[in-house]
């Protein structure tokens, strides 16, 4: 291909995307030997391209793959090499991001006008390492993100809240990090609380000598009973003294220590329950911290750590989901009592689904009881469980901040969440045909039309994108029906063989289920004209795929639970099926992570190829069904 060819490449991509897989392949043999497409250093021609390339989804796929190796190499290289041209791409991906933000079916309007944001603005995303991220935090920490980098041109700080480390794992805080990563998000900077524990150590040590915080040794049920009921604690008045003594005797761990825990003293009879002398710093000795050993056996609770580092850090909007509304006044108290820089908030609901929770307590609970696989089980709401399941990373960002910043608290169904999804995987996913194997019916096909001998011809992947490729399909004179359609079947009856043509019914074998049939193709038949179009696979020339096909369901049964509900009352006995299936030979090629759409059963994702597994065990595709949301079921 000479360079003045390569010219109309970036109008054609862009407009006419049908036409350019024999471009791209051109592309590729022209790259065999070179490093850029016009000379030696990056050109004018090598930027059109490329971002021409970036900018279509199909093609942006398609290249990914690596199926073209020059092409990818080349497309790569530039990406990694050239810094300059990521600009342009940014800024479309800002655009993008703001359409998508601005207002939306859903009535999202990020119309907020932020106190001062004129001054700045640092938001912060705070999650606690005691368990993986749910859809609960990706909106909290997408809206961070938006607020911080979209709208406001300003900083996201993403601060590890690891305050208690009977609870925190370094493998929770590298999956949240992670999985920040996967959803697009990148924090301007990361901490953690207890790079804090110094400064809120002498911070606890003011609040006790200005007489705002008191050592408590009340049993935890009776504090409880007290701050419920609005009763003093007989310890509210102990001195300056005596206080800052026994907080020693906690930082050291003694038998003394132990029995107490600090509690601001704020009110004990308010109104709200949150401002009834919260505890803010308690022992454990129990459990190493997975940061810094055994040097503290002294922590702050969240609700104490939470305002003074938010404005140590310069946060200046803390966004957070209305459970803490009642905690607002909280926060004000310590910043106020304190003396430090003032952080103004934004509640926004947080995300409801119906027949799903987000406690971290009891999804831990599922996990330890096994009644799941993991926390990236595919029926956990977590970010690793939906995209497991094949929700795409552009389809969950969309969803979320379709939601926006509204606080406004509804139940969602999760009809719309998975409906996003389709709208992105289903121009892309190829079609591949799946048969169970309990279910298969021996065909026998007839008629001058029929090929004696298997034959195989190319077939588009999928009808209606020709740059996601083509896959070959074996045509033969034996082949396999599903018993649903046989059943359905009359004799001389004209049905549909999907991607082959029509045929006549002339013998169905006699029985409960039917045993066998005879057709007789009929390839100049009006495909329009029929009333049942089927599947099936070639039962000779092409080795048949062995696969599982899984389906899941909620883990509870109850749409909404109430606080006072029991778990265990309401666990949906079975949650998960699995079908034994076979698949057609082109589906051998498939990876993890794959999303497919299995002709007249759904899409699916690729839990594990047929090369994820070891040596000597039974290789098959383990594949996933994907939601549609034409039911609303997760």
């Amino acid at each position: 291909m000479k360079v003045d060819e390569l010219k109309p490449l970036e109008g054609l991509l862009v407009a006419d995307f049908r036409s350019i897989e024999p471009r791209l392949q051109a592309l590729d043999k022209h790259l065999i030997l070179r490093t850029y497409l016009d000379g030696y250093t990056l050109s004018d021609l090598d930027t059109k391209i490329w971002l021409a390339l970036r900018g279509n989804r199909a093609a942006y796929s398609f290249i990914k793959k690596g199926s073209l190796a020059n092409l990818a190499r080349w497309f790569n290289y530039i990406e990694d090499n050239h810094p300059e041209i990521q600009a342009e791409v940014k800024a479309k991906d800002a655009a993008a991001k703001a359409k998508v933000a601005a207002a939306s079916k859903a009535g999202a309007s990020y119309a907020l006008a932020l106190q001062n944001a004129d001054k700045g603005v640092v938001t912060r995303f705070l999650p606690e390492p005691s368990g993986f991220l749910h859809i609960g935090h990706a909106k909290a920490s997408l809206l961070a993100d938006y607020f911080a980098h979209t709208a406001y041109k300003g900083t996201l700080l993403l601060r590890l809240d690891d305050t208690n480390p009977s609870k925190e794992k370094q493998e929770y805080q590298d999956a949240i990090i992670e999985d920040l990563a996967l959803m697009g998000i990148k924090p301007d900077k990361m901490s953690y609380t207890s790079d804090y524990f110094d400064y809120l150590y002498d911070m606890c040590i003011r609040m006790i000598k200005e007489g705002h915080a008191y050592a408590d040794d009340t049993p935890q049920e009776e504090m409880q009973k007290q701050r419920w009921d609005g009763i003093a604690s007989a310890r509210r008045d102990r001195s300056v003294e005596e206080n800052l003594r026994i907080f020693e005797e906690m930082k050291n761990g003694t038998e003394e220590g132990l029995k107490n825990c600090i509690r601001a003293k704020l009110s004990y009879n308010n109104p709200n329950k949150a401002l009834r002398d919260p505890v803010i710093y308690r022992c454990n000795v129990e459990t190493e911290h997975h940061r810094t050993g055994d040097k503290w056996k002294i922590y702050p609770t969240y609700d104490f750590a939470c305002p003074v580092i938010d404005s140590y850090e310069g946060v200046t909007h803390a966004l957070r989901s209305t459970e803490y509304t009642d905690r607002n006044p909280q926060y004000d108290w310590f910043l106020k009592t304190l003396k430090l820089r003032k952080v103004y908030m934004w509640d926004f609901a947080r995300m409801n689904f119906v027949r799903t929770f987000l406690s971290k307590r009891k999804l831990a609970k599922m996990v330890e009881t096994g009644r799941v696989w993991g926390w990236d089980d595919p029926r956990m709401p977590t970010v690793r469980g939906v995209r497991r399941r094949g929700m795409t990373v552009e389809a969950l960002r969309d969803f979320i901040l379709k939601q926006g910043p509204s606080r406004n608290v509804v139940t969602m169904d999760w009809t719309n969440f998975w409906a996003t999804n389709k709208k992105v995987i289903d121009p892309v996913a190829p079609r591949h045909t799946a048969l169970i194997k309990k279910d298969l019916v021996k065909v026998t096909v007839t008629g001058p039309e029929t090929p004696a001998e298997p034959v195989t011809a190319d077939r588009p992947k999928h009808p209606k994108n020709p740059s996601i490729g083509t896959k070959k399909v074996c045509f033969a004179n034996e082949m396999y029906l599903d018993q649903a359609d046989a059943k359905s079947f009359k004799k001389d009856e004209e049905i549909t063989l999907m991607a082959w043509g029509n045929a006549f019914v002339r013998e169905i074998g006699e029985g409960e289920t039917i045993p066998s049939l005879t057709v007789e193709l009929n390839l100049k038949g009006d495909v329009k004209s029929t009333e049942k179009k089927v599947t099936w696979l070639a039962a000779k020339g092409q080795t048949l795929v062995p696969a599982e096909l899984w389906d899941f369901d909620y883990l509870i049964t109850k749409d909404k639970l109430e606080e006072d509900d029991k778990l265990e009352d309401f666990l949906n006995p079975v949650t998960s099926t699995m079908d034994e299936a076979l698949c057609d030979e082109a589906a051998a090629g498939l990876k993890k992570d794959d999303i497919i759409q299995l002709e007249r059963r759904g899409y699916y994702r690729v839990d594990k190829g047929l090369d994820d597994w070891a040596e000597g065990e039974q290789k098959r595709l383990v594949l996933f069904c994907i939601p549609t949301g034409k039911t609303g079921g997760k």
